[in-house]
């Protein structure tokens, strides 16, 4: 049985900026136990996938190659998109390029995941429901009130309801109920079925998709069929509309390493990056901190950037203004 784990590697890793370049997002910054986040991804899923897929992006489908090669992993597949048009697509793309009856394990590049049996498991009982013709999500017990992640309402394994990034109040008021879930943007189903849903509920996405992929050269997708395709996430255009959807109730330990929040989290006290109570990355020199705590200090060749934990959200505002005032310190 094909199981090919589909990595999606498009994101540009705005909140992370500056490490997170254009050129280099996060999920290839080798800052995790000397890998990167792309790198655990591979060898997380080898042991359930016995294939390689990746959609990426024209920026930077090289960084990809460099470590699908030095995983010996030669066994993979790739599609490099000309533009970005979200995951609908992007996922479409893969599953044109797969036999109908291949399961697809959809996961981002980009979280950083762990108690790998507790994983395997959840991911075979995926297989298991998308052998039968569901299209699953996995759904991660949450642990806090968290406001940076969406919701699934859940019955067991039935699907109740997908919710917005929720406010304090709300993500509270999720917890104290006991059956929402973090929605985690992985998901698992045969390839057919995604495409027979995907044609269902969102015809154009499904139509222009295949168009673009038939003309695509050597994996690479053309620019001027690419930007016809409708930008759509696959939750808006199938998750939150088919009948056919189940979720894995999951407890494994999960972040979607989105922001300097996360990663002063991950690192321990007594680490070399935590100083004081304070986070320092990519600094080579000697940093003091005086009064204060919860700080996170990111140095580059190009850039600065000084911001407490609590404000982690809003480097993305900074990454957007910097796309109209100063680009090239995005790339």
């Amino acid at each position: 049985m094909k199981i090919v784990n589909v990595i999606l590697s498009g994101g540009v890793g705005s909140r992370l900026w500056p490490l997170s370049r254009k050129s280099r997002p996060k999920q290839y910054l080798p800052i995790f136990e000397e890998q990167s986040l792309f790198e655990k991804t591979v060898i997380r899923n080898s042991k359930v996938c016995n294939q390689v897929m990746v959609v990426g992006g024209v920026d930077n489908y090289q960084l990809s190659r460099e470590i699908l090669n030095k995983e010996e992993s030669s066994n993979y597949l790739e599609l490099v998109e000309a533009a970005p048009r979200n995951t609908a697509a992007a996922i479409a793309f893969a599953a044109f390029s797969l036999p109908e009856d291949a399961i697809m394990l959809v996961t981002p590049s980009d979280h950083l995941i762990g108690d790998q049996d507790v994983y395997d498991t959840s991911i075979n009982q995926a297989i298991e429901m998308a052998k039968k013709g569901s299209l699953v999500t996995f759904g991660l017990i949450p642990t806090k009130p968290e406001t940076g992640f969406g919701y699934i309402e859940h019955e067991g394994n039935d699907v109740l309801g997908f919710r917005e990034k929720p406010g304090l109040i709300q993500a509270q008021s999720y917890l104290k109920q006991g059956n929402f879930l973090w929605n985690s943007g992985m998901f698992c189903f045969e390839a057919g079925t995604y495409l027979s849903e995907l044609e269902k509920h969102e015809p154009e996405v499904f139509k222009t998709s295949k168009v673009a992929l038939e003309n695509a050269k050597d994996g690479f997708l053309p620019l001027d069929l690419s930007m016809e395709i409708p930008s759509i996430s696959v939750d808006y255009a199938v998750m939150e509309k088919s009948d056919k959807i189940k979720v894995v109730p999951s407890s494994f330990s999960w972040s979607d390493m989105g922001s300097f929040e996360a990663l002063f989290d991950y690192y321990p006290e007594g680490s070399k990056e935590k100083v004081d109570g304070n986070l320092v990355l990519g600094s080579g020199k000697h940093v003091e901190f005086v009064g204060l705590e919860d700080v996170v200090l990111v140095e580059t060749k190009d850039a600065i950037l000084v911001l407490n934990r609590s404000n982690a959200q809003d480097v993305k505002k900074v990454y957007e203004r910097l796309e109209k005032e100063n680009p090239g310190l995005l790339s």
